[in-house]
């Protein structure tokens, strides 16, 4: 903390962070901060150009941590044992992990609007039109399924999880013909740049309202499409609502979203089902992670992937509905 000046009167681990060890820190002031600790120093100028994304954001009037600056007025201390970053703390908030649901909806549409104005702007790279039959590679996924099936059959022996994944993977085999058939369809999409990693653990509320977008990635290029389905279509959201229920409050995002970002196309936010539909049935997490990272394998990660794989083949089934439904409330 000597890079800041603070003088720490009291430091808490935070359980959450997979690239970073967190922590709470309360300074003798009795100030409060929230301090990411870097595990390498690998990728410490990715990491801050994440950071700078971040304040570029905040900068714009979306809902951010801001970061602090270090006495040499740097986004990260790196001089020291281990390189951090320091943020205001964000009090009384909860993430949007176990789904969105009621005034949540739209909520969340009107800050991603927000955000993708804002980052539409962001000299990097200047939002163009790409052909959304490009947001997923089936090929590639038919190969990683193929295998992962392979890499099943050559285990000695297949536990109630194991068994339930192997099954999936070829049930997801058997439809990434589907899934090349509902991409052809797409017409082209706005690629742009995005936050990265928006996903329920990385969205903060207070109460209804978002508190804060956190975690940003380094700025680079992405289907708009796509990281509106990430949050939207997330799957706790698809099965803890009826059907219609989830589409209620999905068509409600969409509609938040166009009146805080009045230039996206409507074909952006129509064909974002279909891109959140095809993107998680072309996707093998968690599937794999038997094979590839055995030890994180737990009760959450096996019914997050039961629950993943039950949404998108639901959103598979009933997308031509459902999508004419948006349609007509967005047109």
């Amino acid at each position: 903390m000597r890079a800041y000046g603070l003088l720490p009167a009291e430091i808490t681990r935070i359980p959450e962070g997979t690239a970073t060890d967190n922590y709470a820190v309360v300074d003798r002031a009795g100030r409060r901060h929230f301090a990411k600790v870097y595990r390498t120093r690998e990728h410490l100028d990715l990491e801050r150009t994440s950071v700078e994304l971040s304040e570029y954001c905040a900068d714009g009037g979306v809902a951010t941590a801001r970061a602090t600056r270090t006495r040499a007025h740097e986004l990260i201390a790196a001089h020291g044992r281990l390189p951090m970053s320091l943020w205001s703390y964000v009090p009384h908030t909860a993430t949007a992990e176990g789904g969105l649901r009621g005034a949540r909806w739209a909520a969340v549409g009107t800050e991603m609007g927000r955000l993708h104005a804002r980052l539409a702007a962001h000299p990097a790279v200047a939002p163009t039109l790409e052909p959304g039959a490009a947001v997923c590679d089936v090929a590639a996924s038919r190969d990683r399924f193929e295998r992962l099936i392979h890499a099943y059959r050559l285990m000695p022996r297949l536990g109630e999880f194991e068994t339930w994944a192997l099954q999936a993977a070829r049930e997801r085999q058997t439809i990434l013909g589907d899934v090349e058939r509902i991409l052809a369809s797409l017409p082209q999409l706005t690629v742009q740049v995005l936050h990265g990693d928006i996903a329920g653990p990385n969205l903060l509320f207070k109460h209804d309202e978002v508190a804060a977008l956190v975690d940003f990635r380094p700025p680079a290029p992405g289907y708009l499409a796509w990281e509106i389905a990430r949050l939207g279509c997330d799957p706790k959201s698809v099965l803890d609502n009826s059907v219609e229920s989830w589409l209620t409050g999905y068509t409600e995002l969409t509609l938040a979203y166009r009146d805080a970002n009045p230039v996206a196309s409507a074909d952006d936010l129509v064909s974002s089902l279909r891109v959140g539909c095809a993107a998680m049935l072309c996707s093998a997490f968690p599937l794999s992670v038997p094979v590839e990272r055995p030890h994180i394998v737990d009760a959450a990660m096996q019914a997050y992937g039961r629950v993943r794989h039950e949404a998108a083949l639901m959103l598979l089934a009933r997308l031509p509905d459902m999508e004419e439904a948006l349609r007509d409330a967005l047109l």
